[in-house]
């Protein structure tokens, strides 16, 4: 089996994730993902497509991830790693679009608009 390659996005974040044969093993950014990651929520997050179809210990993940906080960042590589796995085996589409995993969650931050202070809030109104 070659190297399967994906992107995934959201936010301002991109992951570019690639899958290959292996002991299961999650490298972002050249260190683990518990390191990478040390909050439990957000890196329960990394594990849940894997989770979702059962592949756990199969398969080696390694990320490039940029841009974005940390929450955005983990749901870029998750997308990354669900289109992964429907690439691997296309079985796995439906448990992983049932969980919203391969929809690219669209909402970004809106830009700040000339003569407010952010990108809808106003300064205080004076009659007189």
């Amino acid at each position: 089996m070659e190297i399967i390659n994906t992107v995934g996005r959201r936010k301002a974040s991109i992951a570019r994730v690639y899958l290959k044969k292996g002991t299961g093993s999650i490298t972002i950014n050249g260190k683990d993902y518990k390191e990478y990651f040390p909050q439990t929520h957000i890196n329960g997050k990394i594990v849940e497509a894997i989770n979702e179809v059962g592949v756990q210990g199969l398969y080696d993940f390694k990320v490039n991830v940029k841009g974005g906080g940390i929450k955005g960042q983990a749901e870029a590589i998750r997308m990354g790693m669900a289109r992964a796995l429907v690439k691997l085996n296309e079985e796995f589409r439906s448990p992983l679009k049932a969980k919203k995993y391969l929809t690219r969650d669209a909402r970004v931050v809106e830009r700040k608009k000339y003569g407010k202070p952010k990108a809808r809030k106003s300064f205080q109104f004076s009659k007189r």
